[in-house]
């Protein structure tokens, strides 16, 4: 009787340790694939997956703003390049016709030269907005594709980007004296009979490029934190996105 009532109490001794107190609130855990160094599986908490996923954000941010903002950085890329106004196309048509090629070319040049100029101030906008996001579906970014977290914020912050944006690319404009190569060509397309007068908004144009291009360029560089352990230059990267 005494050995039994001994096994009994040591029994709910062992049990007692591993039950968390009611008083205590525990912190969603979640499991991460991979295995750690004793074959268990990685352990994350809500708080660990927001912070290793801004942080990601602000260090993809930071670095694609870097890479847009140096000399060409969007002339030279082939994947945020900025061409021609589209809705001008006919325009560039008709006035390499006329002779105007060379200064089409000095105006595509000087136009992603304003997109590199904005994107020198990108930095701090970008960052604030991440900030003060509420990351609450971070196990699913997580999980996601390689610019899943990328994409949730270009969802989440693109309005906000886009109207904090358009007066640095104004700025930007006006300091690379964009409208100097643009509003001669405009005018001596306009002076070609039955043509159908245009003037895009050059503004405009701008910054949904150089947003558009930011974006790309964060993208890239959220799979190199995915994809290669170099890249998690932190703990709470490697920890977040380690296996």
């Amino acid at each position: 009787m005494k050995k039994s009532l001994g096994c009994s109490f040591f029994l709910w001794a062992i049990l007692l340790l591993f039950v968390p107190s009611p008083t205590h609130a525990q912190p969603k855990i979640y499991s991460v694939p991979g295995q750690a160094k004793n074959n268990t599986p990685k352990q994350l908490n809500t708080s660990e997956i927001d912070l290793g996923l801004k942080e990601a954000l602000m260090l993809g941010a930071k670095n694609a703003a870097l890479k847009a903002a140096r000399v060409n950085g969007f002339y030279k890329n082939p994947l945020i390049f900025i061409p021609f106004p589209p809705e001008a196309r006919t325009m560039k048509s008709t006035l390499e016709a006329l002779g105007l090629k060379s200064q089409i070319n000095y105006f595509i040049k000087t136009l992603n030269r304003a997109a590199e100029e904005s994107a020198k101030k990108a930095a701090p906008i970008f960052l604030q907005a991440i900030k003060g996001l509420s990351i609450q579906d971070g196990y699913q970014i997580l999980k996601g594709p390689n610019d899943a977290a990328t994409k949730y914020l270009q969802r989440k912050t693109s309005a906000q980007l886009t109207r904090a944006f358009r007066p640095v690319a104004r700025q930007a404009i006006n300091k690379v004296q964009l409208t100097r190569y643009w509003n001669p060509l405009v005018t001596r397309y306009n002076q070609v009979p039955f043509v159908k007068k245009v003037n895009p908004n050059l503004d405009d144009y701008v910054t949904e490029r150089a947003v558009s291009g930011l974006f790309k360029l964060m993208a890239q560089e959220e799979a190199k934190i995915r994809k290669n352990p170099a890249a998690r230059v932190t703990d709470i990267l490697r920890r977040v996105f380690g296996s």
